[in-house]
């Protein structure tokens, strides 16, 4: 039986040369959970994300996600978890279509499901479009796409707001409106995410504050 815990980090840490960007963290979230992280600049929170999404390895602590404990299992984890972070990750002389084939390719996910994705975010008419040609908002987008195509359970966002206007907010809404997925995301606009109904949590200087 899979744990009610999507995510648990315990004593979790990060160091980079003698700074701790993560200093003995504690977290749990459950399955199904919205949780939204907020704090200042430099607290941790973009360095939380890349190590529950593997880009980062910790430097110490415990950290499992899905169930599958890290770095150990990164390989399990990335099949369960779809991360944006602040670089769209799009290649810019590839099409809309094209980068999400790519990644479809590497999740062996049915080509069909590309255009499926694109038109969910409302980038069906730029599909033939270079990512370079493309706006800040739109590759938002273009990111969001790539977060679903494989059906994560766990949704892992960076600052998703950041360059969306209205429209595109709406898009991010529906997306993380849709029922039966675990979503943490790194935030500086929680009230915006309040219809929602997510935990706030805070983070200061690698740590939950107080």
């Amino acid at each position: 039986m899979r744990s009610p815990e999507a995510i648990v980090c315990a004593g979790l840490g990060r160091r980079f040369g003698e700074r701790d960007a993560l200093a003995g963290l504690d977290l749990a979230v459950q399955v199904g959970e919205t949780v939204l992280v907020t704090g200042p600049n430099g607290a941790g929170k973009t360095t939380l994300l890349r190590i529950l999404a593997t880009v980062l390895r910790p430097s110490f602590g415990r950290v499992a996600v899905a169930g599958h404990e890290l770095p150990a299992r990164a390989a399990d984890v990335r099949r369960e978890v779809g991360y944006a972070g602040h670089d769209p990750l799009a290649y810019p002389d590839l099409t809309a279509s094209e980068n999400l084939e790519l990644y479809a390719a590497l999740y062996a996910v049915p080509e069909a499901r590309v255009a499926e994705e694109l038109d969910r975010v409302g980038l069906d008419g730029r599909r033939g479009d270079r990512a370079a040609e493309l706006s800040r908002g739109m590759l938002q987008r273009l990111a969001l796409a790539r977060v679903g195509l494989h059906r994560p359970s766990i949704v892992l966002l960076d600052e998703p707001t950041a360059g969306l206007d209205a429209d595109g907010r709406d898009v991010l809404r529906r997306f993380l409106a849709e029922p039966g997925r675990t979503v943490v995301v790194a935030t500086h606009e929680p009230e915006w995410f309040g219809s929602l109904g997510g935990r706030v949590v805070a983070m200061t200087s690698g740590r939950l504050a107080a």
